[in-house]
């Protein structure tokens, strides 16, 4: 019982016990919270990883293709049996993407997916990245009337966006035809005059309707739209609205002045009449049709830039209904570059770098079409990729190692790999580092022991006297070791259990607390825009909490064996002899 006695009296009066308690306290939170932000975010990372690919993937060498597929999923499906969920087939191939942003081609690789738009979406999360409404609801590649508010400045209808910049479009080729026109009419009118007479002659004689030719191009007209009432500039933004009835007046009066009607040239066709004729319904109406629809990656269109008020804004460079143009390589030995216009419907976000700034989707059937895998005889689609998803709780490696042993890779040649062997590398470089993470945290309670040790050598000294009299009344060594083991055990104890609820209080509030330091500071601590999140996630573990607790306590009755050892071993008669 004296044990117990001396134990509590030592940590209750002595504020030397108070530092030891308080660096246990705050080495313990510490731990607990780095681990759960960590945890939360490799938490985060793995499920958005697992949501873009498959669980497993049977896929073709690069630029190959797998034949007959349909017979290839009927064994798939064989060989998985009931593990299996869903699967789809994929065309994935390297692309370069071209778009025009103020008239200057922008042009960028891209891996190319065809999917199929009904089987896609079982298989990966694939709908709840995208940034059309209408579309996380029933996805399809058409162009959607509504569901753009966050893409696009003047409303969420992305068919009035598309006849905007198609008339816009239309409008700088007029342009660009007229000064074509007035050029070719200089070189051929005042060039002459230069050559015999000299430059001032040449100005003299040149034709009354041709004026001098301007310093930089005129203003461009305003473009308005029936349905928003919208003007573009030369740079392709919102301006000003201008009255509807002065559109039709202000293009042909800019026009004329800069152009002369008797330069315009209309084309003639000799054998126009033996030509099959082409209705007005059967031609192509970009302002009332769209290409392929193709979705981007977020990241192929969003910059960062700021607005008037200097805050950091997205600026998209390629918005919906806008068309670009995609170049994909043909299959075969003799391949070859085909291309394909495509009219941009949704992006696709899934706040992972390396797949927003790369990835673009088009349909299964016309990048087929579009690279040469169907057949002309018998119309077997050809594919590069089979994805498979299993249900729940299957073990994805046995399911891989059944496939590999169904298909030998050294005789089809495929690649089988599970979404945890793809992110491997990535996986493995987090878990190193949080493994590392932790052992620098402990060694902050390793510190905490260190002063526990330093404390209980310093207490020995101080009672030695104490000590021999309670050895010469009769008490044990063993008693009065586990006097100060009690004392250790008591400080780290009482340190963990403060650590403890100061840790998980402070995890469970840290978006909160993130908000004080902000308003504080006047500066950003967690900027989503980086990191991908919108708050700072937090997983707490409980078999995390019970490892710190356990490891801080063991540490702090270690630090303790010691001095517990010294104080048993002294001789009451060396104890007492100076007093």
């Amino acid at each position: 019982m004296y044990k117990l006695i001396l134990s509590w009296r030592y940590l209750r009066t002595r504020f030397i016990a108070l530092a030891s308690i308080i660096s246990v306290t705050l080495g313990v939170a510490t731990l607990i919270v780095v681990n759960s932000v960590m945890s939360g975010f490799v938490d985060q990372m793995k499920s958005r990883l697992h949501g873009i690919l498959s669980d497993v993937e049977i896929s073709a060498p690069l630029l190959g293709q797998i034949s007959h597929p349909e017979l290839f999923v009927e064994e798939v499906k064989r060989v998985v049996g009931g593990d299996l969920e869903a699967l789809t087939a994929v065309v994935r191939t390297p692309a370069m993407l071209t778009a025009k942003f103020h008239d200057r081609p922008m042009t960028q690789q891209v891996i190319l997916m065809g999917i199929d738009d009904e089987t896609f979406g079982r298989v990966t999360d694939f709908s709840p990245y995208l940034q059309n409404e209408l579309k996380r609801q029933r996805f399809s590649f058409e162009l959607e009337t509504g569901g753009y508010k966050d893409l696009l400045e003047n409303g969420d209808d992305g068919w009035a966006n598309r006849r905007r910049w198609v008339e816009f479009e239309r409008f700088k080729e007029r342009l660009n035809r007229g000064y074509d026109d007035l050029f070719e009419a200089v070189e051929n009118q005042v060039e002459p005059s230069l050559e015999s007479t000299g430059a001032q002659s040449a100005v003299a004689d040149q034709p009354k309707f041709l004026s001098p030719l301007p310093d930089q191009p005129p203003q461009l007209p305003p473009m308005i739209d029936d349905e928003t009432d919208r003007q573009f500039a030369g740079d392709g933004s919102p301006r000003d609205i201008a009255p509807k009835d002065q559109i039709a007046d202000l293009a042909i009066s800019s026009t004329a002045t800069q152009f002369p009607a008797s330069l315009e040239i209309s084309p003639f066709d000799p054998h126009s009449a033996s030509r099959p004729q082409i209705s007005r319904d059967e031609m192509f109406d970009p302002l009332k049709q769209q290409h392929t629809g193709i979705i981007l990656g977020v990241m192929l269109s969003k910059r960062k830039s700021f607005d008037a008020d200097n805050s950091l804004i997205d600026v998209y460079m390629i918005r919906p209904g806008e068309d670009v143009q995609i170049m994909v390589p043909s299959v075969g030995a003799h391949a070859q570059a085909v291309m394909e216009n495509c009219t941009v419907v949704d992006f696709y976000s899934s706040n992972m770098h390396e797949y927003d700034s790369m990835f673009a989707f088009m349909p299964l059937s016309q990048l087929q079409k579009l690279r040469g895998m169907v057949d002309p005889l018998t119309g077997m689609r050809a594919v590069s990729t089979i994805q498979i998803k299993l249900k729940p709780g299957v073990d994805l490696s046995e399911v891989r190692d059944r496939l590999l042993h169904a298909f030998p890779v050294e005789y089809y040649g495929y690649d089988i790999n599970t979404w945890l062997d793809t992110q491997a590398p990535l996986l493995s470089a987090v878990q190193m580092e949080l493994k590392i993470l932790n052992l620098l945290l402990f060694m902050i309670i390793a510190v905490a022991g260190f002063g526990i040790l330093a404390t209980f050598y310093m207490i020995v000294v101080e009672k030695t006297k104490d000590i021999g009299i309670l050895k010469a009344l009769g008490a044990p060594g063993s008693g009065v070791m586990s006097i100060f083991l009690s004392y250790g055990l008591s400080l780290g104890m009482v340190g963990t259990g403060a650590g403890i609820a100061m840790g998980l209080l402070f995890a469970y509030n840290i978006n909160q607390i993130a908000d004080v330091v902000e308003w504080m500071t006047g500066r950003e601590v967690f900027d989503p825009s980086i990191y991908y999140f919108s708050e700072i996630p937090v997983l707490i573990s409980p078999w995390m909490v019970f490892s710190v607790a356990l490891g801080a306590v063991a540490i702090a009755v270690l630090a303790s064996v010691l001095p517990a050892m010294r104080a048993a071993r002294l001789h009451p008669v060396e104890a007492l002899r100076y007093e």
